[in-house]
């Protein structure tokens, strides 16, 4: 009704228009009409609106009346709402909250329902569509675990009940995850997150980065919280089905229950420590968040060799007197690059993990065996995208790697470089000198060896020498991984 007036109109009167809706589209008239207008009065039973012009008789007079206030209806019970939100619940890849039953049924039917009302409609929804009630899914899932390793072979699921049959905890390694993690960079990041279902719980997470710097998910796990047992038991599993491997790291936050897992499971794997969870930390003691804290402590974890660390680590701790001695205790090894005796390469955070949360925090909600369900299916989805990019990519090296490459030669063509030997080079960047030695593969800027990618020296090297950059590179980057 109210996309009918005019300018022209002397009066109107509209029923039922209120608010955000009314303002809008009066907006859109008087733009399209070439004038303007004001709110003469407005209270919580009508609204008169004025032409901004005073010798302009146009008015509204919105009213509110009795027909439009909520209106609970009977036949509007839980399995109606049920049946009319049921085609939605398929393939959302999302939870469909109440709220969301709540609106939907207010655009589609212009039917107010109560928030149980809509809870309980979601829940048959669940049940009807084979999803299960949170008590049913448990009783299916079993069954869902047997159909899952006879179809993915190789898959390694492990199920642990308690007493009566209970369920304890929960193991899946997909079978192209054991494969895949063979030609990924062995550091690992390990978080847990609350699922949000009937019974709560803990999802359980070990994740990699592949070849083009992408998430690649290793094992899950399900447990009853985040506490010692919980942890050692997990990565126990992974342990059986990953093993251990010379140069194996493992990140994650500063969780105490982490902390001693690892050291009971892993005792000879470097446990390091995400820069970010520690930089929180630091505000937090020294109740400081200031940009200048942030800028300096990550230039100073991520420095790349000694001289580069000490100098930035004096600045750092000029900004916040006591956060020497703090980050000491913490242990300069766990959060900067420089003194890590295990290679991480870039990885100095958990934000794979905190990425793989996101990408599952809409269906957190689902039973236990539909959420299952959709971690296998975002599994799938992300193995076959990456295996048929990868067809069509002709390079040797991943496409991030390219990119990375590309910018190091755009900045390597302004240095200058002096021969010392048949492996040593001197190369000039700016009025830094830095020294390459390709005998054994380094350089002092500390990229070249800990990345395992030609840093900028390198390559000034290759371009006035017989050597060839992806040759130069780990295998971890090459598209064939």
């Amino acid at each position: 009704m109210i996309m009918k007036l005019v300018h022209g109109m002397r009066k109107a009167v509209l029923k039922g228009f209120m608010g955000k809706d009314l303002t809008t589209s009066l907006s859109i008239i008087s733009m399209r009409e070439k004038f303007q207008f004001k709110t003469f009065k407005s209270n919580s039973h009508f609204t008169i609106i004025r032409c901004l012009d005073t010798s302009c008789s146009w008015r509204v007079r919105v009213k509110r009346l009795e027909d439009f206030k909520k209106v609970r209806y009977r036949q509007a019970t839980s399995w109606v709402v049920g049946e009319c939100v049921k085609k939605r619940l398929i393939n959302q890849g999302r939870v469909f909250k109440p709220r969301d039953v709540i609106d939907d049924m207010k655009r589609k039917f212009g039917v107010d329902i109560s928030y149980s009302v809509a809870w309980r409609g979601r829940e048959y929804a669940y049940e009807n569509l084979r999803l299960g009630s949170p008590e049913q899914s448990y009783s299916l899932l079993p069954g869902y675990l047997h159909m899952l390793r006879e179809t993915n072979l190789g898959t390694v699921v492990n199920l642990e009940v308690g007493e009566q049959d209970r369920f304890k905890y929960l193991f899946i390694a997909f079978d192209a995850s054991i494969k895949g993690f063979q030609y990924c960079r062995l550091v690992v990041s390990i978080d847990a997150t609350h699922m949000k279902g009937k019974y709560r719980g803990v999802l359980f997470m070990a994740v990699c980065h592949d070849a083009n710097q992408q998430i690649f998910p290793l094992a899950f796990g399900i447990g009853d919280s985040e506490n010692d047992a919980a942890w050692t038991w997990f990565l126990r599993r992974i342990k059986d089905v990953f093993g251990e491997r010379p140069g194996n790291v493992i990140v994650s936050d500063r969780h105490r229950s982490i902390n001693n897992a690892v050291k009971e499971v892993f005792p000879n794997v470097f446990h390091g420590i995400c820069m970010y969870h520690l930089l929180n930390n630091l505000k937090n003691k020294f109740k400081t968040k200031t940009k200048e804290l942030e800028q300096h402590y990550i230039q100073t974890a991520k420095a790349y060799n000694l001289q580069e660390f000490h100098v930035l680590f004096y600045t750092l701790c000029c900004v916040v007197p006591g956060a020497k001695e703090y980050l000491e205790r913490v242990g300069l090894d766990r959060w900067t690059r420089s003194h890590s005796p295990s290679r991480r390469y870039n990885i100095m955070t958990t934000n794979i993990s905190e990425s793989m949360n996101v990408a599952l925090v809409k269906v957190r909600e689902l039973p236990i065996t539909a959420f299952v369900n959709e971690i296998r299916l975002l599994c799938q989805k992300w193995f076959f995208e990456r295996r048929n990019k990868a067809k069509d990519f002709t390079s040797k090296m991943s496409k991030d790697v390219e990119k990375k490459l590309e910018k190091r030669r755009d900045r390597a063509q302004i240095m200058d470089i002096r021969y010392a030997d048949e492996y040593n080079f001197d190369v000039i960047d700016g009025d830094q000198n830095f020294c390459v030695d390709m005998a054994v593969w380094t350089c002092t800027c500390g990229k070249f060896q800990l990345d395992q990618l030609p840093c900028e020296h390198v390559l000034v090297v290759v371009r006035k020498s017989a050597y060839e950059a992806y040759d130069l590179c780990s295998p971890f980057y090459s598209r064939e991984y």
